[in-house]
């Protein structure tokens, strides 16, 4: 049903008894742009970086492009998502990324983005629910649930500011209050790790995180589950 675009470092991971870590998520987890083409998730994308300094078999399953819905769908039935979730010690979340891009695509004019946003928390927050939700069904697993960093550049006005405002006041607020709802879930904090670090952390012409920007990602997620190693 869904396509195999996510796939698992098969040299290292051949089964799923062997996954320690399962990365769930866009473009983002799946190291977009960072390597030599995105037909494959990149070493540098921020679940390898947990495993390879925590020495975890990790099974990167973030796909380019996706929405909370097509995460949701996958997760209840796609046979991969569901095998890999029920044998994972650690997930890591990072999703609706793309729920808010589309929202701001559609928005013509700036003073229309409150109330597009708006009308786009209540499918975004439900639907991130219901994943979490789903997994609790699958697995135990500790979650690291990763919040929305500011993709703007800062000379990129008044885009980085509007930013900044949407996600402190209205995304990231709820995305925490969604993880106090459940056990074992627990807040990755992208937005104040990039903090107004683009240059640095989020690639010139481009919304994704740098090599650097991938590395900061992977230290708050293995604070966040608690991986001392």
């Amino acid at each position: 049903m869904f396509s195999n675009t996510a796939l698992a470092k098969e040299d290292k991971v051949n089964t799923y008894e062997k996954i320690d870590l399962v990365g769930l998520g866009d473009s983002i987890t799946f190291g977009f742009n960072l390597g030599t083409n995105n037909n494959i998730p990149s070493n540098y994308a921020f679940p390898f970086l947990i495993g390879e300094n925590a020495n975890l078999e990790v099974r990167d399953l973030g796909v380019p492009g996706w929405t909370t819905a097509n995460l949701l769908q996958a997760i209840k039935y796609d046979i991969n998502f569901r095998q890999s979730i029920r044998h994972a010690d650690y997930i890591t979340l990072d999703i609706g990324n793309n729920d808010l891009l589309h929202t701001l695509k559609k928005s013509n004019h700036l003073e229309q983005l409150p109330v597009k946003i708006a009308s786009m928390m209540p499918k975004l927050t439900g639907n991130l629910n219901e994943i979490i939700k789903e997994i609790r069904e699958l697995s135990d697993a500790t979650i690291v649930l990763y919040n929305f960093y500011n993709p703007f550049q800062v000379n990129n006005q008044p885009m980085h500011k509007l930013s900044n405002q949407i996600l402190s006041f209205i995304i990231n607020p709820k995305i925490a209050s969604i993880a106090d709802k459940y056990k074992n879930v627990k807040i990755a904090d992208a937005f104040s790790a990039f903090d107004e670090k683009q240059a640095t952390y989020v690639r010139q012409g481009d919304i994704h995180p740098t090599k650097d920007g991938q590395t900061v990602l992977a230290n708050i997620g293995k604070n966040a589950l608690g991986i001392k190693k």
